[in-house]
């Protein structure tokens, strides 16, 4: 008697859980009824009918998918090795499996072939440079393909791009050769800006000689506060002059400067 009692509590046990599933708050489960599909149920307790019932479990949440490296040639005939990342999520649960049979497989097949087809479009300084641009057009393509399947890709990134050794040493001294090319502009810039600057003062002390000679002065003046040392700077007769027929009205002996025009 105690025995048949086991027995039938164990049964109704084994009947009330295949009766009831228990789905949490990310899943969804599309339930068969002899073959046919009903709908998708969840999340919470799911009531089944023995027998002519059965569930497929089918999450919901963000699937992040690591797309293989794909060896590419770009439009420029360079080899290179592209990889990606693919997130998706699953929007309908019935489409999802009814309409394919591995839907993160078939995405996964579908984002290497997709990658190569449009890596291969491009040029080497676009595919590094306008990575942007590329990863809208891989999840653009990709969208389109997997909204049948109930299946949103919501981003794709293409991670590395692998670059041959003889590539990576050319791009190298090219961009070596850009930065001399600045630097040898910056300096012309720098020379020129200078020659202007120093035509116009060379008018202003044309103009004032004066200013000539205060700026002969200072000039000796910040070569004596340097380390002694001996220096021959040439004396202008003009620069004297004025001294010498201040004598001469005085009266005073001196010896006259030679006449440069004599």
């Amino acid at each position: 008697m105690i025995l048949v009692l086991v027995a039938t509590v164990v049964a109704v046990l084994v009947g009330a859980r295949s009766l009831f599933r228990v789905l949490p708050e990310y899943e969804r489960g599309v339930i068969f009824r002899l073959g046919r599909v009903q709908a998708a149920a969840g999340p919470g307790v799911v009531l089944l009918l023995p027998v002519v019932d059965s569930l497929v479990r089918v999450s919901l949440r963000t699937v992040v998918l690591d797309v293989e490296k794909q060896d590419v040639i770009t439009r420029d005939n360079v080899s290179v090795a592209v990889n990606a990342v693919v997130y998706l999520q699953v929007t309908d649960p019935v489409k999802a499996v009814v309409s394919v049979e591995d839907y993160l497989y078939a995405t996964g097949q579908l984002a290497q072939t997709t990658l190569r087809s449009v890596a291969g479009q491009v040029e080497l300084d676009e595919l590094l440079s306008n990575r942007d641009q590329i990863n809208a057009e891989l999840r653009k393509i990709l969208d389109e393909h997997t909204d049948p399947w109930g299946v949103e890709v919501s981003q794709v990134e293409v991670k590395h791009i692998d670059l041959p050794a003889e590539m990576q040493r050319a791009m190298a001294r090219q961009a070596e050769a850009e930065r001399e090319r600045r630097a040898k502009i910056i300096s012309a810039e720098g020379e020129l800006q200078a020659s202007a600057k120093l035509s116009e003062a060379a008018r202003v002390l044309h103009a004032s000689p004066a200013a000539l000679q205060l700026r002969y002065l200072q000039t000796l003046t910040e070569i004596s506060a340097e380390h002694n040392s001996t220096v021959l700077f040439p004396m202008p007769i003009d620069l004297v002059r004025p001294f010498v027929e201040g004598f001469a009205k005085d009266g005073s002996t001196i010896i006259q400067p030679p006449d440069p025009g004599a």
